[in-house]
């Protein structure tokens, strides 16, 4: 089973490599991709990005400038061309991208072609699938990761949403929150604060990123804007704990969806968010004690 899931996993990253690479002048249509890959669009970055090391954006502008050497190196194409044809806008981007991967001009690349390495990355991995799993399931490499299983129940909760750059929305949220609710006597033990990002900051802007702050509670209560009731899915999650600062948490999503889901011969629920239970507070706790509850939900 497990293999089964690794081989369906590494295939649906191929076939979106292969189509940015057979689409490389095209824009990028991030639906059509998540697509292709079989995930929502929230996922399906997260999941990328954990296996394969790099971003969608990244791995799109390292493919082009592969290109661009191999243009540099086998053609008569002018080196502005050349970088035009990258997505670069001047000379001295193109140039200085070129300097900062290989240490040298575009001119000298032409001149010293045999002495170029490769890109730091898995350059060529979407030509083959056998090639691509070895790569992304190198298991000498992998982290151990204590992950279990647990089955929730449905939970109504309490929340706030609030859009911007995640640390200050999530400021704003939770104060929104804790004004309203610190005088109903809402915190007590039994209550679980919670948080969700619903929007990946690699490929969203910073003052579109939406995030709600959240607590559970017994039943719905009368509210008004911006708290609101929701329900907080049950059933079976993925959990990690990290202990740490909250701006580590995104390496721990990339490493969880993207080294630990594909080996685990589980699926997500593509309808429902990952989010994150706080087990202390950072107004409290120092940054390097603060534990946080990672969920990712799955089928």
């Amino acid at each position: 089973m497990k293999l089964d899931t690794r081989n369906t996993y590494a295939a649906r990253m191929l076939r979106v490599m292969n189509h940015i690479q057979a689409n490389l002048d095209e824009e990028l249509d991030l639906d059509l991709l998540a697509g292709l890959a079989h995930f929502s669009v929230s996922h399906f970055h997260r999941v990328f990005k954990g296996m394969l090391g790099e971003t969608i954006m990244d791995h799109l502008r390292r493919i082009r400038l592969e290109r661009a050497v191999v243009q540099l190196t086998k053609t008569q194409g002018t080196v502005t061309d050349i970088g035009l044809d990258a997505g670069y806008d001047s000379l001295e981007a193109f140039s200085r991208v070129i300097r900062k991967a290989f240490g040298l001009s575009p001119s000298q690349c032409r001149k010293q072609v045999r002495q170029l390495r490769f890109l730091p990355a898995p350059s060529g991995v979407h030509y083959c699938l056998g090639e691509l799993m070895e790569f992304l399931f190198d298991e000498s490499g992998a982290a151990v990761m204590n992950v279990r299983i647990e089955t929730l129940p449905e939970r109504h909760i309490m929340r706030v949403r609030q859009v911007g750059p995640y640390k200050e929305s999530g400021e704003r949220a939770w104060k929104i929150l804790c004004d309203w609710a610190v005088p109903k006597n809402l915190f007590g033990p039994a209550t679980i604060a919670l948080g969700i990002g619903h929007d990946d900051p690699t490929i969203i802007a910073p003052e579109k990123l939406r995030y709600d702050a959240a607590i559970t509670v017994a039943a719905p209560m009368a509210a008004v804007p911006p708290i609101e009731n929701g329900i907080l899915p049950g059933g079976e999650y993925a959990i990690i704990t990290h202990k740490g600062p909250h701006d580590q948490l995104e390496e721990v999503y990339k490493r969880i969806m993207g080294q630990w889901l594909p080996q685990s011969g589980r699926e997500m629920r593509d309808e429902l968010w990952c989010f994150e239970v706080y087990r202390n507070y950072p107004t409290s706790t120092p940054p390097e004690e603060l534990l946080t509850d990672i969920h990712v939900p799955l089928k």
